[in-house]
């Protein structure tokens, strides 16, 4: 029944039971969020102005508040790092205010396996009395992104963060979307929450100063991003393959500007950013990357995970005959010549009723998302689809096939 009282685009709906009268009430919530990815280079340098057009005042006449984190591993390459940061503030202090000294993070994912870190960056936050206006800057990979991010999104319910990622994986991937995460009961992202950065900031300058395989790392979602959605971005990543094993500058550069901006035109318009839906295409090869790097304690990396989680989901697509056999060895022959490993020995490991440990990452990846199991295959590069079914006997063939191919490397 509708009430003329009641303003559009309410509407009431009212019926009687046996028991009461009940009364719903349905509005729809429409609510624009901005998602900003700014490429830059030399971020703190201090005649570089694009965190100025970032850190904005909510009010005008006010200066904002910013409390900034950064990865400590960043130290091998940049030994005065807090002191870059410090200074940067220091020659824009007419237009932001930095609150503290900044705060080292432990880096890698043993930050995301101790709630300790976490619980630091909630007491930083609180002594630094930020409010809902002030910002949260975390500079460094992807597993401090996380940590710090998933601490301002549960501090008074959410304070803006921005977000400097500083490794190609992070660049490329991780830290241009809208989640943030630690591991908990031995599952990979388990506490977390869904919140819309205020900016991201990719500064190229970080990317070189990395070791060589942690520059690679980010090859892997690059790759997995074009199988799934732009064949000629696939081509691309085939014709310098040779250049980016070795990392040069410009063709990473490219390679992790495109892959960035397809993870994001992805999160804008796809339609569920939040994951309501079982669908995770982005996901692509991640079932098994992320019980990958729990069985190995992490001592895996995520990049080198999810190239093995590609090959192994190609793999089973050729033996299903889902995918053609001259497309499957093309992509097994980029990913090893743009220098992946695709075998590790925790793929062999088996329970006690003799299946593979791997397995029950299927099951993980259904319960993190929820709903039906919802698996993101490829028929052709360029070309997803959703498998709600994965057969053991092929996954297990698939996994033999890997063994006898790469196990020698």
């Amino acid at each position: 029944m509708k009430d003329a009282t009641v303003p559009s685009p309410f509407e009431i709906h009212e019926r009687t039971d046996t028991v009461d009268s009940v009364v719903e009430l349905s509005y729809p919530v429409v609510i624009r969020q901005d998602l900003r990815l700014i490429f830059t280079r030399d971020v703190f340098s201090r005649d570089n102005p694009v965190l100025t057009r970032v850190l904005t005042p909510r009010d005008a006449g006010t200066i904002p508040r910013v409390l900034v984190f950064w990865d400590h591993g960043l130290t091998r390459a940049w030994p005065d790092m807090a002191g870059r940061i410090r200074r940067w503030f220091d020659a824009w202090t007419h237009t932001v205010r930095l609150v503290g000294a900044p705060i080292a993070v432990p880096g890698g994912e043993g930050a995301k396996n101790d709630v300790r870190h976490l619980e630091a960056v909630w007491a930083a936050i609180d002594a630094a009395r930020l409010c809902r206006h002030s910002y949260v800057m975390v500079v460094g990979g992807g597993a401090v992104l996380d940590v710090v991010g998933f601490g301002a999104a549960t501090a008074h319910r959410g304070i803006p963060l921005v977000r400097l990622p500083t490794t190609s994986l992070s660049q490329a991937d991780g830290g241009i979307g809208v989640k943030n995460g630690v591991n908990q009961f031995g599952k990979k992202n388990w506490l977390g929450s869904f919140a819309v950065p205020h900016a991201v900031v990719n500064d190229a300058a970080f990317l070189h100063q990395l070791p060589l395989r942690q520059r690679r790392a980010g090859l892997a979602e690059a790759v997995k991003v074009a199988l799934i959605r732009d064949a000629a971005f696939f081509d691309e990543i085939e014709a310098h393959a040779a250049a980016l094993r070795d990392c040069h500058p410009e063709p990473l550069e490219a390679v992790v500007r495109t892959s960035a901006r397809h993870h994001l035109e992805h999160i804008a318009t796809a339609g569920d950013p939040f994951e309501k839906g079982s669908a995770r295409p982005l996901d692509f090869g991640h079932w098994a990357a992320h019980k990958l790097e729990q069985m190995t304690d992490f001592a895996l990396g995520h990049g080198d995970a999810v190239a093995i989680g590609l090959a192994l989901d190609v793999t089973y697509a050729q033996r299903i005959r889902l995918l053609a056999p001259a497309a499957a060895e093309r992509i097994l022959a980029v990913l090893t010549r743009v220098g992946f490993v695709l075998h590790h020995p925790a793929l062999s490991k088996r329970g006690p009723n003799g299946q593979r440990l791997l397995l029950a990452g299927l099951e993980e990846f259904r319960e993190h998302m929820g709903g039906r199991l919802t698996i993101p295959m490829i028929r052709a590069v360029g070309d997803r689809l959703d498998v709600h079914t994965m057969d053991p006997v092929q996954v297990d063939a698939a996994i033999d096939t890997l063994e006898a191919r790469y196990k020698d490397g």
